[in-house]
């Protein structure tokens, strides 16, 4: 099973050992005491520094941008969101050794699972690989995502650009209504609404206010055309 994935990603490993680790869940572990490897979190440590250092050299020596502006593109095509998208584009899901609980989680908890073993494959690749072949499946699956990230400014927060499309079109600065709360204090769920004036223009949810306003601007972005 862990050949097919190694090759859905075009990787030859000398030790596929690795690249089953990489797709290990702590809490796998927990359930299945005689598993042989370890989980993922040491080699995720890894990835997270070599796909760091292979985004940052690639704008560094390909855009003359201030060090704000490549900063904010880095962590565009860095963030969990963007490599749980990766992740679930490769098909990661399908491979993930994780715990029966875990399984059942396909919310918020599932987008980190992925995004970490994104991270810890490309640890395992440059471990078994090195830099050369780890920067190879970091251009084809990550930096490739640059033009969208500059065409859509999805570097910018999600607020911040729907304000400024709002501002520039319409000449009004939106606003957000909370639409429903619940569950317990310290799990609490919020509905939240971006307006235009007195018109709905989307809605967003999230585990805070300020969360589920970024999903509603994100929402409020597509559903005008504005990226």
């Amino acid at each position: 099973m862990i050949d097919s994935f190694a090759k859905k990603i075009g990787i030859q490993f000398k030790d596929i050992k690795l690249l089953q680790q990489a797709l290990t869940h702590r809490s796998y572990l927990n359930e299945h005491r005689e598993y042989k490897l370890d989980h993922n979190e040491r080699l995720e440590f890894l990835g997270d520094a070599v796909l760091e250092l292979v985004v940052t050299e690639y704008l560094y020596k390909n855009y003359t941008n201030p060090e704000g502006e490549l900063t904010s593109w880095r962590a565009a095509l860095v963030n969990g969101e963007n490599l749980a998208q990766i992740a679930k584009t490769l098909g990661v899901e399908e491979y993930l050794l994780m715990s029966k609980g875990e399984a059942k989680d396909t919310g918020r908890a599932r987008q980190y699972l992925l995004a970490n073993a994104m991270e810890a494959i490309i640890g395992a690749i440059y471990l078994d690989k090195g830099y050369e072949t780890s920067e190879k499946f970091i251009f084809k699956n990550v930096i490739f995502n640059l033009d969208d990230v500059l065409k859509n400014k999805l570097y910018m927060d999600p607020k911040s650009f729907f304000q400024e499309r709002a501002q520039d079109v319409v000449k009004i600065t939106p606003s957000y209504r909370v639409l429903e709360e619940s569950g317990p204090d310290h799990d609490k769920h919020f509905a939240v609404g971006v307006y235009l004036g007195d018109n709905l223009i989307a809605k967003g949810e999230g585990n805070s206010k300020q969360e589920a306003q970024r999903e509603a601007a994100k929402n409020g972005l597509k559903k005008k055309n504005w990226i």
